[in-house]
């Protein structure tokens, strides 16, 4: 996508955004989570580009807050650490859909009070994908700052390949609409577990692949497909568009996007697609 398209895209997005109205879908484009479209013989959209002036290149960063050689690691949290504790997981894949293998992913984020730490390395640390093409974070939920919308940033690079500089998102918070840098394509998955919460989401990166017959990988969160207990119209299969209303396990949703329901999109499950009444 060359610089021009990419742009005008971003613009019709916050121009959107700023107006209170919902994106057009086919800017929105599907949900976060690219496994989804592992057996659809279809390229998947590749994950935007989106930072916050930092420089994509690790070794020659001199952004506000991004720091090279962070420890390598997969939790960012001790026993006392304050805030919500939230575990973010999910897949690496190429143009191909398949997974990448030892993908690097760093992480880094303010914390509770919206802080980051800029003399050591709190909240910050680096990490591969497993021969599967799976990360998992142990982190918390970050605090506000001025003038942006809650995030967590990441860089992601596949060997050998260019570094994606991005960042992360959650559902639902109000400074979404009015974060300039913020992208709806960048939504992470999110839902309460107990007092803590699990989050998803799938980096597509600009990798040739030759997709094949490979088995979709098996989720990083679990996902039910039966039938909950309650009123549920929601159903597998079913073309919902926007503005379709649903319920599910007693509870009434609203369709943000238009789609075709699959097991794993259920309305509790995908805020990117639903939102609760």
């Amino acid at each position: 996508m060359d610089e021009e398209n990419k742009l005008s895209r971003k613009t019709v997005l916050k121009a959107a955004l700023a107006a209170g109205v919902a994106a057009p879908v086919a800017l929105i484009g599907g949900p976060a989570l690219a496994r989804t479209t592992v057996e659809s013989g279809k390229t998947p959209e590749l994950t935007p580009y989106c930072d916050d002036g930092d420089d994509p290149t690790i070794p020659q960063t001199e952004g506000p807050y991004f720091k090279p050689n962070s420890p390598q690691r997969t939790s960012l949290v001790s026993p006392g650490t304050p805030g919500t504790r939230l575990t973010v997981s999910g897949y690496v894949f190429g143009l191909g859909c398949l997974p990448i293998a030892r993908a690097l992913l760093d992480f880094w984020q303010a914390d509770v009070n919206g802080a980051y730490d800029n003399v050591g390395y709190t909240f910050r640390g680096h990490q591969f994908t497993n021969d599967q093409g799976a990360f998992s974070l142990s982190t918390i939920v970050p605090g506000l700052y001025p003038g942006r919308t809650r995030h967590i940033h990441v860089k992601v690079q596949a060997p050998g390949r260019p570094v994606l500089t991005t960042q992360l998102y959650f559902p639902n918070e109000p400074r979404n609409n009015t974060d300039t840098i913020f992208d709806p394509r960048l939504l992470m998955t999110v839902r309460d577990a107990g007092t803590a919460k699990e989050a998803a989401f799938d980096f597509v990166l600009n990798v040739p692949q030759t997709p094949t017959s490979t088995s979709r990988p098996t989720s990083t969160t679990s996902t039910s497909t039966s039938n909950p207990p309650g009123g549920t119209t929601w159903a597998a299969g079913t073309g919902y568009s926007a503005g379709a209303r649903v319920t599910y396990s007693g509870r009434g949703y609203v369709c943000l996007q238009a789609h075709t329901a699959q097991p794993g999109w259920e309305p509790p499950s995908t805020p990117a697609l639903w939102r609760a009444e």
